[in-house]
């Protein structure tokens, strides 16, 4: 049986029986004014973050969410697209689908704006989605392309970047891992469909990014996850796991390569008002402003004593230099 066998099998299980413990979501739950989420769809949230952010969510976005859960983020989506069929949510677990659509009809009786007909559920794989080229204005998944090795992460990806519009979204919480991790492990086929072994640098998670064309990167959290310890894992040392939240915009890619947001600021304290590096960046004196990890550099290889560039933050909410 191969890994995505396996993975099909954990969460054809999940559907069936939920598993409050099989994943450990590190945000918060959004709430929204008159939005009530079934306790179902909160039993059934096997993410580890948050793929809902408001600033994404305006003009009525048609949106697509890949690996459906029990709903949970679906609904919150359909909270900003209020469209018939402005949310697609695609699995390729029948009883994943089954399930959710059974959750919907219980938050149509909790939500009086809500509709079943805004949600569209499609039987269908990551690898090969059944939606049509630049039709999606914000594409999602949580938790689940740290499941795909590295062919299937590839075209994963190439796919969630087929399906968006021009600037469209893919916004993403996966678990990532700095440590070397043995191959004893990468193999385990549970450990992976658990979210856990599939777990990468967030360099390597970032690259594979840029490498797809996505042009520009936002880390918004970066948050402990897990241990897998060398009691309970096959493992010579503890291995620290963290969730992060990322968002990959379709720009065009720069002459200069993309721009990668890791949460640092330039501050200019000088004597003047304000400081013009002549490139699109002007720096107000003791002001910050969110830099791109480009930016950072080009204004540190300046080798000025006025300007402060802070260390990556791993959280970034918009309003950069780019």
């Amino acid at each position: 049986m191969s890994y995505l066998e396996t993975t099909k099998d954990v969460y054809r299980d999940a559907a069936l029986s939920p598993d409050v413990g099989l994943c450990c979501t590190t945000t918060p739950v959004w709430q929204f004014p008159g939005l009530t989420i079934p306790s179902i769809m909160l039993e059934m949230n096997y993410g580890c973050g948050s793929t809902v952010h408001p600033r994404d969510l305006i003009n009525n976005p048609k949106i697509l969410y890949v690996g459906v859960g029990g709903g949970m983020e679906l609904l919150q989506f359909s909270y900003f697209s209020r469209q018939e069929g402005g949310v697609i949510g695609v699995d390729v677990v029948d009883e994943m689908l089954e399930a959710s659509r059974k959750n919907f009809e219980e938050a149509e009786t909790s939500n009086d704006w809500f509709k079943k007909a805004f949600v569209h559920l499609k039987k269908g794989d990551a690898l090969s989605l059944p939606v049509a080229d630049e039709s999606i204005d914000v594409a999602a998944q949580n938790c689940l392309f740290n499941i795909f090795k590295v062919a299937e992460l590839k075209k994963a990806l190439a796919e969630m970047y087929r399906v968006l519009k021009p600037h469209g979204r893919l916004v993403m919480s996966d678990p990532t891992c700095e440590q070397p991790m043995g191959e004893n492990l990468r193999n385990d086929e549970r450990l992976r469909a658990l979210c856990l072994s599939g777990a990468i640098p967030i360099a390597d998670y970032v690259k594979m990014l840029t490498d797809v064309g996505f042009g520009t990167i936002e880390i918004r959290s970066r948050r402990p996850y897990r241990i897998l310890d060398t009691k309970h894992y096959d493992t010579a040392e503890n291995l620290y796991i963290e969730s992060i939240e990322v968002c990959a915009i379709k720009d065009p890619m720069p002459a200069d390569g993309p721009c990668v947001f890791t949460g640092k600021a330039a501050i200019y304290f000088g004597e003047e008002d304000s400081f013009d590096d002549k490139k699109g960046h002007v720096l107000l004196q003791n002001q910050p402003m969110a830099v791109c990890d480009k930016t950072a550099k080009a204004l540190s290889d300046l080798g000025r004593h006025d300007i402060f560039i802070s260390p990556s933050t791993f959280h970034y909410d918009g309003g950069g230099c780019c």
